[in-house]
């Protein structure tokens, strides 16, 4: 819980950094504040919080997630001079909300109790609604913003109606104490009523089909670095959530909501991959990928073992990666042409060679292409559900894997063998940009090849 203090005090020393100098140091400190909350999270937890084990408890599992969700999010603030250069007057707003979220999340990774999942979820949310809309003379972000909150929305309801009928069968919030009901009443109807809808309420916050309705919608009017915290750090928090939820407290009932689940997983693999191969614009063909990721991570329900956690986290940190390092070349494209089309895209290997690279090994890690850290990912996911039986779910992922190489193939092409129209801004990537994507490209390949390089970063 020490790195969650860190950071909800960064977050409040950012927000109050906008009252001088128009937030011109708010990502400084907000990158600070994250490298000292990387490096609390190594540390053994303080043991005055062991007195709010049951309702918060920095596990194992919390920590690694902690940490993962903390280095994406630290990559994401390097980028934020240029991505939020339009912003420059409200940038503290935007660093300080992000970090809030965070916390969110990080809440969600410890949650003991019912009523501890409820707050992490809205303190994640919130501050994504107003964040959304943060392109205020953009009328596609004013949109965004009011889908992301009717989204949250009937998401908030379902997950209420799911407690309340949980609570009204168990007699409990906690999650052992509702797992102990549920093994010994298997066919308690209003419980399994409950558990299905805290199944859809939270598939809603992962994008999972048909609760993905307007996600792509939202990330393609919101602004591009908001979209990469959604596509990471939210879709972190939330799996992380539905696999804690769904695997402790309802594990009793598995029979009752694995199907419905499987249901889910068939219908968002095929639609957001069929839709992603119809899309002219860049932005809205990752929010297609980043649904049909909800599709893959979410076989990890099925066949579980001792190393499921692992392969979640793996997983997910290795999208997350990749999701950051075909964003890098996105925002600088649609902060120099002002528009994310694939023809936008011509020629960006030959002007911005390495933007180029770490978007075309960041796809390629999404596909599942081998010698990437997606390759591995997928590859332990998949194993998984084989083992469990569940061949069937395999096989359609790798159908929808198929598929998405088409479309990924298209932006690829797009930068290494179209010529650039006749464009004269001569601007350059800046020199953080170049870090970034070399630290990404040598993380997604060196996991590609080395696995257990993830638990060395890790400390595990």
């Amino acid at each position: 819980m020490s790195v969650l203090i860190v950071l909800f005090l960064t977050a409040i020393l950012v927000l109050f950094s906008g009252v001088f100098e128009k937030g011109k140091y708010a990502r400084y400190i907000g990158i600070l504040g994250l490298i000292i909350g990387l490096a609390t999270s190594f540390l053994p937890d303080c043991e005055f919080f062991a007195q709010y084990k049951s309702m918060y408890e920095y596990s194992y599992n919390a920590e690694l997630f902690t940490k993962i969700s903390v280095a994406v999010t630290l990559l994401l603030f390097f980028l934020g001079g240029f991505a939020f250069s339009n912003h420059r007057s409200h940038q503290s707003e935007l660093y300080a909300l992000m970090l809030f979220a965070l916390c969110g999340g990080i809440v969600l990774f410890g949650f003991q109790n019912l009523v501890t999942l409820f707050i992490g979820i809205e303190i994640l949310s919130i501050p994504l609604y107003v964040m959304a809309g943060a392109n205020k003379t953009d009328l596609r972000s004013t949109e965004a913003s009011m889908k992301y909150f009717l989204m949250g929305a009937f998401a908030t309801g379902f997950l209420l109606f799911g407690v309340a009928l949980v609570y009204g069968s168990a007699g409990s919030f906690d999650l052992y104490e509702i797992h102990d009901f549920a093994y010994n009443n298997p066919k308690n109807l209003m419980l399994i009523m409950g558990a299905i809808l805290m199944l859809s309420a939270l598939a809603f916050k992962v994008s999972l089909a048909p609760f993905h309705m307007w996600s792509p919608d939202v990330y393609q009017g919101a602004p591009s670095l908001i979209t990469a915290f959604m596509a990471s750090v939210v879709k972190i928090s939330g799996f992380f959530a539905l696999f804690k939820l769904m695997t402790i407290a309802f594990g009793g009932i598995a029979g009752d909501w694995i199907n419905i689940l499987g249901v889910f997983i068939i219908l968002t693999l095929l639609l957001a991959n069929v839709m992603g191969l119809v899309q002219t614009n860049a932005k809205r063909m990752l929010a297609y990928s980043s649904v049909s990721h909800a599709g893959y991570i979410a076989l990890i329900f099925f066949g579980i073992n001792n190393f499921s956690t692992y392969i979640l986290g793996y997983y997910l940190f290795a999208y997350s990666l990749a999701t950051v390092g075909v964003f890098i070349s996105l925002i600088w494209v649609e902060k120099i042409k002002k528009e994310t089309s694939f023809t936008a895209f011509n020629g960006l290997g030959k002007r911005e060679p390495l933007l180029a690279v770490v978007s075309t090994i960041s796809m390629l890690s999404m596909a599942g292409i081998p010698l990437t850290a997606g390759f591995i990912g997928k590859l332990g996911i998949f194993n998984q559900a084989i083992g469990g039986h569940y061949e069937f779910l395999v096989l359609v992922a790798v159908l929808g894997s198929a598929l998405s190489i088409a479309y990924y193939l298209r932006l690829i092409i797009a930068m290494f063998f179209y010529k650039e129209d006749n464009f004269h801004n001569t601007e350059r990537a800046s020199i953080t940009y170049n870090i970034v994507s070399v630290v990404i490209i040598l993380a997604l390949v060196s996991m590609g090849i080395v696995p257990d390089l993830f638990a060395k970063i890790f400390g595990l």
